[in-house]
């Protein structure tokens, strides 16, 4: 079978590496790719948001499915084109990815659904926002309602935190947001397909948003991730199927906008039991990473029967045993502007040491790879342990020569931290 890729990041990378090792695979695609992503499939410039060329290009190639990667093709309807066309698909119509493209969408479905999560007030005007500061207590959750790249979210610790981050949502027109109350507990990624009917539990895994040690600093993308994450137990994941996971796919699909892809739970555990603090409507990055690590599965066999509306067909999702860790290279100045140009090498010595690097903003320029973006680089190990992943991922972060670059030192620390 021949499958178009659609992305450009480090998810993207990761998951052209695991379709690539897939026996059912012809010729993978990309667009628009990036240079580690080559090494896995031909790149090809097509504007994604044109989804007449997007069509043609599967027409013209044979593809027998189109993977769709980042959030803004899945919330502009770059699937829906595809079905038209009579072309198979991995990810969800634009009514369902309203999931991850509106905050206040996902908060209304929830009271619909009776699913839990935690209190809020959306708000269209900064005078509203002001006044809704109002029924929350400190510190107090604001969040831009459409999509933000991971972060536009701000947990502000005083009344003037908050108020500051509502006039910057609003410091142009047309802003929306969603204030919520503040959840105590540990944050954690489930992470479920589904064709939207079945679901098949998909992994988990914990991401670090805050850009420094001790998570502190900015909220970014993220900068690293673990799998499993082991604080959500068994027990604590079927009540998240249960409670959360499926009245979503099925008030859905009864409201005639079945999910078809893969649900990204971001959770809370709190002391009343895990509650939703949001939906991506696509893998994580970095999670995927660490998900495509441990993945024993072939791959593109789950997409297409998740595109083919065979998911309960299917057996459980095989993982490894064994954990995956991934420490992500940041250029110089993220979360703000990144400094872009700098210099990349030792990639051969880093993946000597037996850990693989995903690339994310980089680029060719005059025949050396260098930094284009905030995010460049995911450096991801497997281990027995925790321990032992951590300890062989910064073995090959160190291994790099990215001058420019920096990380965090302390992926995976809670984890690290409940092992002893």
């Amino acid at each position: 079978m021949n499958v178009l890729l659609i992305g450009s990041g480090g998810r993207e990378h990761a998951l052209a590496w695991k379709l690539a090792q897939s026996p059912g695979l012809h010729s993978l695609f990309a667009a628009p790719g990036n240079p580690g992503i080559a090494a896995h499939a031909d790149v090809v410039a097509l504007d994604v948001t044109d989804h007449a060329a997007v069509v043609a290009f599967a027409g013209e190639r044979a593809i027998g499915l189109v993977v769709i990667g980042p959030e803004a093709p899945l919330v502009d309807g770059l699937a829906d084109s595809l079905r038209a066309a009579g072309i198979a698909v991995f990810g969800p119509s634009a009514a369902a990815a309203q999931l991850e493209g509106s905050k206040s969408f996902t908060k209304a479905l929830c009271d619909r659904a009776g699913i839990p999560t935690a209190g809020y007030a959306r708000v269209t005007a900064l005078e509203q926002g002001l006044a809704a500061l109002d029924r929350f207590g400190i510190p107090v959750v604001v969040k831009a309602d459409g999509l933000a790249a991971g972060k536009g979210v701000t947990v502000a610790e005083t009344r003037a935190d908050a108020e500051a981050a509502l006039r910057d949502l609003f410091s142009a027109p047309g802003g929306e947001a969603v204030i919520e109350e503040f959840l105590e507990g540990e944050e954690v990624s489930l992470f479920v397909l589904t064709d939207g009917e079945a679901i098949l539990p998909f992994g988990t895994a914990q991401d670090h948003k805050r850009v420094g040690d001790g998570d502190t600093g900015p909220n970014t993308g993220g900068m690293g991730a673990y799998s499993p994450a082991s604080v959500l137990t068994p027990e604590l994941e079927q009540r998240a199927l249960d409670e959360i996971i499926w009245p979503t796919v099925r008030t859905l699909a009864a409201e005639g906008n079945p999910f078809s892809g893969v649900l990204y739970a971001g959770l809370m555990l709190t002391a009343q039991g895990p509650k939703l603090i949001e939906y991506n409507a696509r893998f994580g990055d970095p999670e995927c990473q660490v998900l495509m690590a441990r993945l024993e599965d072939d791959l593109l066999d789950v997409m297409r029967a998740v595109a083919e509306g065979r998911l309960g067909d299917r057996a459980p999702a095989r993982f490894a045993d064994a954990t995956a860790l991934t420490v992500v290279m940041a250029a110089r100045g993220y979360p703000g502007t990144p400094e872009a140009g700098g210099a990349i090498a030792g990639l051969d010595a880093a993946e000597a040491t037996g850990a693989r690097v995903f690339q994310a903003g980089t680029r060719i320029e005059d025949g050396t790879l260098v930094a284009a973006g905030g995010r460049v680089l995911a450096v991801t190990a497997t281990g027995a342990d925790v321990r032992t992943a951590q300890g062989a991922a910064y073995a090959a972060v160190d291994a790099l020569d990215f001058p420019t670059g920096f990380c965090r030192r302390d992926i995976g620390w809670r984890e690290v931290a409940r092992a002893g």
